[in-house]
């Protein structure tokens, strides 16, 4: 069980890293940009929470496998599959809650308006400084509130893990497809154990992100 629950936090870990990484940019653009490709692209960002993760799976499970295009370019690299490893789940977590980051973050963005980035402006600042000083400071809740919902989204993912995953032991079990096999091998007491520990960390996740947002609203009186 310790060995699930490693690779059930190593996974999420990860991924939620690499997504505050990857997601900080496209967030700043889609919050800040003028390009008309941002309604396309929000879509196209926000497709994993619509889309059943059976599907999402699926492709994943064919442009990580052994046959894909994107594999053969590995190939030279030693690389023969992606699926059903450990990296492959990382891949189809960074896809599947890739909005679970945008979002945040592009709501922190646009909630500091024009103002303090204009008056950063004025002042002399370089656009990578007004990001650095300004802007990145002031969206600090939207990165916890990111890193939150990232890390929890990944942690109870089932559907991508299952398709892309296999549910190797040691190698692609996490807690949702251990609870699936323990259910299957008809062992309710373990089963009914997991569920309980995903259900309090549920309620906790969303306890911690409603404080937050309590919290947002009085420091925006406080400031108007």
């Amino acid at each position: 069980m310790g060995e699930v629950l490693w690779l059930t936090a190593k996974l999420a870990g990860i991924t939620t890293l690499l997504l505050l990484l990857l997601a900080t940019p496209l967030s700043w653009w889609l919050a800040r940009g003028r390009s008309p490709l941002r309604t396309p692209v929000t879509a196209i960002v926000a497709l994993p929470i619509v889309l059943p993760p059976t599907v999402l799976g699926f492709y994943l499970l064919i442009a990580l496998g052994p046959n894909s295009p994107l594999i053969a370019l590995l190939q030279p690299f030693g690389v023969r599959t992606l699926a059903f490893t450990f990296e492959g789940l990382v891949i189809g977590s960074l896809i599947y809650s890739l909005p679970f980051a945008v979002q945040p973050l592009r709501n922190a963005f646009l909630a500091i308006g024009d103002e303090p980035l204009e008056a950063a402006a004025s002042l002399g600042a370089s656009r990578a400084q007004t990001f650095w000083r300004v802007a990145l400071p002031l969206a600090v809740p939207g990165y916890v509130a990111a890193a939150i919902l990232t890390f929890a989204h990944t942690v109870g993912e089932f559907g991508v893990v299952m398709m892309l995953g296999g549910n190797i032991p040691g190698e692609t079990t996490v807690l949702s497809t251990e609870i699936y096999r323990l259910v299957e091998a008809l062992e309710w007491g373990e089963a009914h154990r997991l569920s309980l520990l995903l259900l309090a960390f549920a309620f906790l996740v969303l306890t911690v992100l409603l404080a937050l947002e309590a919290r947002s609203k009085i420091l925006l009186r406080t400031r108007a």
